[in-house]
């Protein structure tokens, strides 16, 4: 990875440090620790088609729903999340919540993070943190194997991307 260890998300105020990258591990595994600031805003459903995802959180709460399943995690308490499984977290409680994240194999998510906080830093995303749908065009089919939303269905995307793609990347540069 030839970018900072730390980012940040001026849009949802949330925070990244990069422990364990791809370069890293080989490929094998990305380690990120968060600071996740309480919105009540949850982030959308979505899946990691390729990735086993797991957190710990450190400290504060957050809540996970996944696969439908509500599940509010403490300081010490870990979740993973199998590939290909709809799921979401938000920080609904009053103070940061502290978590490290883990996604095996690394695939190209720290360049996602890169890519989408940068956004965020350019005023490129709304006020909950997500671009609009040409930028969302522009982005998401560069790192579907990454991730990607639950809604509208994945055959309804990418006929969105194919339809919007071009007009998106001709716009934005």
């Amino acid at each position: 990875m030839s970018a900072p260890r730390e980012i940040s998300n001026p849009r949802t105020g949330q925070h990244m440090r990069f422990v364990l990258t791809a370069a890293d591990t080989g490929g094998e595994l990305l380690r990120i620790e968060t600071t996740n600031p309480p919105t009540g805003v949850p982030e959308p459903v979505h899946v990691h088609p390729r990735q086993e995802t797991r957190a710990e959180v450190r400290s504060g709460t957050l809540r996970f729903v996944v696969a439908g399943e509500e599940r509010r995690l403490g300081p010490g308490d870990a979740i993973t999340i199998p590939a290909g499984v709809p799921h979401h977290f938000v920080n609904d409680g009053d103070v940061d919540a502290v978590a490290v994240q883990e996604a095996r194999p690394a695939l190209r998510t720290a360049e996602f993070f890169m890519t989408y906080f940068a956004m965020a830093e350019r005023g490129e995303l709304d006020e909950h943190g997500r671009p609009s749908l040409l930028r969302f065009a522009a982005l998401g089919p560069a790192f579907a194997d990454e991730i990607r939303l639950v809604s509208p269905p994945w055959p309804v995307q990418r006929t969105l991307f194919a339809l919007l793609g071009p007009i998106a990347r001709r716009r934005l540069g």
